[in-house]
């Protein structure tokens, strides 16, 4: 059975995500078709803009900033860069943007104000442009393994580097045993994907499973699950 979870939660929020039809193919930020199909089983229909930013670590940015949103909490959407500043969405949503130049990155207040859903997309894409995996696994806390929830996150940080999250999990009444459901996004940019276990081409693993954590496109341990604070 599934997991209990809170309404207002970002685990029910997750585990509601907006799918494309049965059969539904991934797409890249160009139009184009993700030729390997063995990797996932569904396709999270949401847009992903039309530049190669929409990446792994971006989708997982995007996933919890979306659902700040959806709770009317945008002013606690807050990424940092990886060369650490901090890109609070608040001073977006005040009409300041901000100015790159180099490694060095200020405020300065040449915008609209406002939540519209362009603005929102843009600031995104900033972040897209200017964070990944890296700055993420250092916003990250640990998590301890047999503690897994929906929104955790598997990932590794660097170059190159992964994150996939935990977007649904199940318990058996009778044994206790959990199992987990994990999306991604990857390179280049394209849709999110409900992965498959390449070991049980279903899209269940467990969380009695040792490591390694074979994913269909990358390998963790179970060191590297993280949440958000």
């Amino acid at each position: 059975k599934r997991i209990k979870v809170d309404s207002t939660s970002f685990g029910h929020y997750l585990r509601n995500l907006p799918l494309f039809p049965s059969g539904s193919v991934v797409k890249y930020y160009n139009g184009e078709t993700k030729q390997n199909r063995q990797v996932y089983a569904a396709v999270v229909n949401l847009p992903i803009g039309k530049r190669d930013l929409h990446q792994c670590a971006d989708a997982v940015m995007r996933l919890r900033a979306d659902y700040l949103r959806h709770q009317k909490k945008s002013n606690e959407i807050q990424f940092h860069f990886t060369n650490g500043f901090n890109a609070a969405y608040s001073r977006w949503m005040s009409g300041e943007r901000i100015q790159v130049n180099g490694n060095d990155c200020r405020w300065i207040s040449n915008g609209p104000s406002g939540d519209s859903d362009t603005e929102y997309w843009k600031y995104l894409e900033m972040v897209f442009n200017y964070a990944g995996t890296l700055s993420l696994s250092k916003e990250l806390v640990s998590r301890e393994w047999d503690k897994m929830e929906i929104g955790d996150i598997l990932i590794k940080g660097g170059s190159p580097g992964h994150a996939v999250i935990v977007v649904d999990m199940v318990e058996n009444d009778l044994t206790h045993e959990k199992m987990y459901m994990l999306a991604q996004s990857y390179m280049p940019a394209q849709e999110i994907q409900i992965l498959l276990n390449p070991e049980t081409n279903t899209v269940w693993y467990s969380l009695s499973a040792e490591d390694p954590i074979e994913t269909p496109e990358w390998t963790f341990t179970r060191a590297q699950l993280k949440r958000f604070s």
